[in-house]
This record gives structure tokens, sequence and C-alpha cells, in this order.
């Protein structure tokens, strides 16, 4: 009977300290997609000036470049560009994407849809670069929040199943 107990204990001790480990993680997840978006943007911005491709076609091939939270973004944006314009094919694909990305995250981001495949290369391009400039803020605040929070989490996680631990023995 000793040992169930004990391993109940080590059970539940292992599995607080997991969930605030994961917690955690979104934080670090969150900087990770947000530098990714950054990047893929600037691919973006570049093949529009550069190959002039449309604008499906270079989501598409974002799409395919990982299997990652931001590659199913640009690939749920593409899909919806096949029945809707592409700024709104943009918005519908922020709100459907699963990212670890916060509101004020999404809402720079919807800043793009503004003008996407209303304007010319230069007016697409300069709103782009205008995108990756709030980028690099919430990159910063990302970061910021995931210094403090990071370790926060996992030590909370720890205390809280060492509490329980005593409590309960």
């Amino acid at each position: 009977m000793q040992i169930i107990k004990y391993v109940t204990l080590i059970l539940l001790f292992t599995s607080s300290s997991y969930i605030g480990v994961l917690i955690a993680k979104k934080y670090q997840n969150r900087v990770r997609e947000l530098k990714e978006i950054k990047s893929s943007l600037a691919i973006f911005a570049t093949k529009i000036k550069l190959t002039y491709e449309p604008i499906p076609q270079i989501f598409e091939e974002l799409g395919r470049k990982e299997q990652n939270n931001i590659s199913q973004l640009f690939k749920l944006a593409f899909q919806n560009m096949k029945q809707l314009p592409a700024g709104q094919a943009w918005l519908e694909a922020l709100e459907k994407a699963n990212t670890n990305l916060k509101k004020e995250d999404i809402e720079v981001l919807k800043g793009l849809s503004s003008l996407l495949g209303k304007v010319d290369l230069d007016g697409q391009v300069s709103e782009i670069e205008l995108v990756e400039h709030f980028l690099d803020k919430q990159i910063e605040i990302a970061e910021e929040e995931s210094k403090k929070s990071e370790k926060m989490y996992k030590t909370l996680g720890v205390t809280a199943g060492l509490a329980m631990v005593i409590v309960l023995i």
C-alpha cells in the first residue's frame, strides 16, 4: 500500500513539473514563431520585388517550406485565396491558424491584409516592411516576457508539485 502512495506522489510531482515546463515552452514558441513570420515575410517581399510571382504562389511555397505552425498559416492563406481576395484570405488564415501568437501579434499581422493584392509592388513591399518593423517590436516584447515567465513557470510547477507531495505525505 505504501508503494502505491509513493508512486502516486512521484507521478503527481512529475506531472506538476511537466505542466510548468509546458507553459514555459509556449513563451519560447511564441518568440520562435514571430521570428519565423518575420523571415517568411522577408522572403515574401524579396520574391515580390525580384520574381514578380503572384501572391498565392509565394504563399504556397512558404507553406511547403517546413512543417510548423507558421508554414501552416501560409498554407491556410493559400487555400483561402482560391475563393477569397488575398487580404481577406490572410485575415481568415490568421483567425483559424493554430499558433502560439498573442492577440497583439495577430493584430500586427492583420495590418498586412489591408493592402495585400490591392496596390502595386512597391506599396505591398513597403507594407510588408512596415509589418516587419512592428514584428521587431513584438519580438522584443516576447523575448522579455519569455525571460521572465519561463523561469517562473518552471519553478512554479516544481514548487506546486513539492507542496502537493508534502501536504499528501
